[in-house]
């Protein structure tokens, strides 16, 4: 008779590891997932925020060369003031 709860006893202990180490693979699984997520997403925000640094430098410079042309003494949009402002921060 102690044989028969034995046995009982043990595949009740393999049924519960199965059950736990089933629920215990889905909850690191989802974890992972979770963090690959994550990471992607940041790789994507990293990305994006190259680019709008990258657009922004693109840009830049046209703004800069029509600033130039104002400071230009020789150039017929030559701007005093903005010369001036200029100077002023270069030299406090």
């Amino acid at each position: 008779m102690s044989s028969t709860g034995v046995n009982v006893l043990r595949w009740s202990a393999l049924a519960f590891g199965v059950f736990y180490g089933f629920s215990h693979q889905r909850t690191i699984t989802a974890t992972q997932r979770a963090q690959h997520a994550q990471h992607e997403y940041e790789q994507k925000q990293k990305l994006i925020e190259q680019a709008k640094a990258e657009y922004a430098k693109k840009k830049a410079p046209a703004a800069a060369s029509d600033n130039d042309a104002a400071l230009d003494v020789n150039s017929p949009e030559f701007d005093l003031e903005k010369y001036l402002l200029k100077i002023s921060k270069e030299n406090p």
